[in-house]
């Protein structure tokens, strides 16, 4: 298998509109990294420029430590899955999955022994003899994705692989995805999504794109409980973030904040300087990470005006403090009846309290982070 690695990537059209810049990643072996990011950001884009199926205008890119930015697609060594299935409906699965094969001359043997190893892995030994029309939508995703394996490539590219198929079937897929990982551990795969449930869940690095550029890179529980920003801090999570304006009034390593939306004060486990004293920050709390506080040292204070039982959680949705701001929502373990209406004050334990100046949180801010100047979807 493969290594990657991105160099001042960078694209444009025309000469005058960027599409990426500064794209800066390495992709170990046998990792699964997926990109994520607002629609537009550039995600399949940036795959499709590792596949070569566009032209990469600035910056390297290099595999096991080759440059190829010239390379054909077919030369380097890259097998994609798209979001279309795209099989031959006149063609058996087995003759789907063995067609690159043909065309590349391998022998009857070598072909029928690595498209049975692939429909093995795939769970697709009983359907060989069928046609794609004669398969659910799952089952013709895993062909498109045993027609990669048979090839053994360097690297596999997924562009939205599940976005076609219904939540039941996406969840079984994604399970499958993750199965077929474990039992191919030396493979490197990129993914591109704008679910982040799958980008939680499979991946082993997360890339947020945005704005033109990354905007941060980590493990799915690094990007969830230590976002860089404001912009991944609402990205990863649903439901979003919630963002309380807030004022630092006291430093160190525990900081003490006051928020005046919500009356309250709190503090947070993120350290800050004594020249942060006095300073405006948004003050950052999970819906799940929020309690009912029972006296008067809270995050947040507020008239309840919408709730959803869902049985294991209950969310409250706050009235609004101002026409434009975002309602602050909680999300409560259990069954709350009767809240609608009422006022409730909620509050945070301080190592769930993020605190970010100028959109940056407060422990990256020595690390040159890269706010993009979108709002997330």
């Amino acid at each position: 298998m493969a290594n990657l690695k991105l160099t001042d990537v960078e694209k444009t059209y025309g000469g005058t509109v960027t599409v990426l810049s500064d794209i800066n990643l390495e992709i170990e072996t046998g990792e699964l990294i997926v990109f994520v990011g607002p629609s537009g950001c550039g995600k399949s884009t940036l795959l499709r420029m590792v596949a070569g199926l566009e032209k990469i205008t600035g910056g390297t890119l290099e595999i096991d430590g080759v440059r190829v930015n010239d390379v054909p697609p077919s030369e380097r060594g890259i097998a994609m899955v798209f979001q279309s299935y795209a099989l031959y409906p006149h063609m058996t699965v087995y003759d789907n999955m063995a067609f690159a094969l043909k065309i590349a001359g391998a022998s009857r043997a070598e072909i029928d022994e690595k498209v049975r190893a692939a429909a093995e892995k795939l769970q697709l030994t009983n359907f060989l003899d069928r046609l794609p029309k004669a398969l659910s939508g799952g089952q013709r995703q895993r062909v498109a994705i045993g027609r990669s394996i048979v090839r053994d490539p360097k690297v596999y590219l997924f562009d939205e692989p599940l976005s076609n198929l219904d939540a039941a079937l996406r969840v079984a897929t994604r399970i499958e995805i993750a199965q077929l990982k474990e039992q191919m551990p030396d493979s490197t795969m990129i993914y591109v999504t704008h679910d982040q449930v799958e980008a939680m869940t499979l991946a082993s690095r997360i890339v947020v794109l945005a704005g033109g550029g990354i905007a941060q890179v980590g493990s799915p529980l690094e990007l969830y409980e230590r976002p860089n920003s404001t912009f991944v801090a609402q990205f990863i999570g649903s439901p979003a973030m919630n963002l309380l304006a807030g004022r630092i009034v006291g430093t160190g390593k525990v900081t003490t904040l006051e928020l005046p939306e919500g009356g309250g004060t709190i503090t947070s486990h993120y350290p800050s300087k004594p020249e942060d004293k006095g300073a405006e920050v948004k003050v950052g709390i999970r819906p799940e990470d929020m309690v009912e506080a029972g006296d008067d040292r809270f995050a947040y204070r507020g008239e309840v005006e919408i709730t959803e039982a869902l049985g294991e959680v209950t969310l409250l949705y706050f009235r609004k403090s101002a026409p434009g701001h975002d309602p602050v929502i909680g999300k409560l373990p259990g069954i709350h009846k009767g809240l609608r209406g009422q006022e409730v004050k909620l509050t945070a334990a301080p190592e769930k309290v993020h605190v970010f100046r100028d959109g940056v949180s407060l422990l990256h801010r020595d690390a040159g982070v890269f706010v993009p100047g979108v709002q997330p979807h």
